[in-house]
């Protein structure tokens, strides 16, 4: 059979419009999962046609949203360094990675109602992986708790710091200061019932 034809470039207006419509998307469905395209294509600054025209469905504008966002939440995780004290590197994951962490959260809870659930995990897995790896290693030199299983300590920073986006959202907290807060929240919950009064927080 012969190839398809190439398809032609697109526009530099029609790429603009693409990305500001992920990105629209990604920050609606990191405040509510439930966001509609109309909620989308206004916050993108678009028409519905013109939103509809490069996204035909809910489903295929929230693959593409989950796709950006994972990504850029990987490109994140790819620069902190994780080595070292559990504590120190869990402090400085979240300080650096919250406000994606969290909208990622969002898209990933909107993906769960359209896309197969081997799909989301193929998406999911190697940033969640980079996650679960610190949590078992801290587990495993004894610096986190392991009283509860490593995959609630996981689900418990991703809601807090789901809550944090939606605080500063809505004016509650300061931007420059929830790092630091989620961080505090974070390293009090991860660390041993014994160890409370002491030195976990390192």
């Amino acid at each position: 059979m012969p190839d398809a034809p190439a398809q032609p470039p697109l526009r530099a207006d029609a790429r603009r419009n693409i990305e500001k419509i992920i990105q629209a998307a990604i920050d609606c469905f990191g405040r509510d999962p439930d966001s509609t395209l109309g909620e989308i294509a206004t916050a993108a600054g678009v028409g519905r046609v013109t939103l509809y025209g490069h996204f035909p469905s809910r489903e295929i504008l929230i693959e593409a949203a989950i796709e950006r966002a994972l990504a850029d939440g990987d490109r994140v995780l790819d620069s902190v360094d994780l080595s070292g004290p559990p504590f120190e590197a869990l402090r400085r994951l979240i300080e650096a990675s919250w406000m994606l962490t969290a909208q990622a959260g969002g898209v990933l809870e909107a993906a769960r109602t359209v896309l197969p659930a081997g799909r989301i995990h193929e998406l999911h897995a190697e940033p969640q992986q980079r996650v679960d790896d610190l949590i078992s290693r801290g587990q495993a030199e004894g610096a986190f708790r392991t009283d509860v299983p490593a995959a609630w300590l996981a689900s418990t920073m991703h809601h807090v710091m789901k809550g944090a986006a939606s605080d500063v959202a809505a004016g509650q907290l300061k931007q420059d200061d929830v790092g630091r807060l989620i961080a505090d929240v974070i390293v009090g919950a991860y660390s041993p019932p014994a160890s409370r009064t002491g030195g976990a927080s390192a």
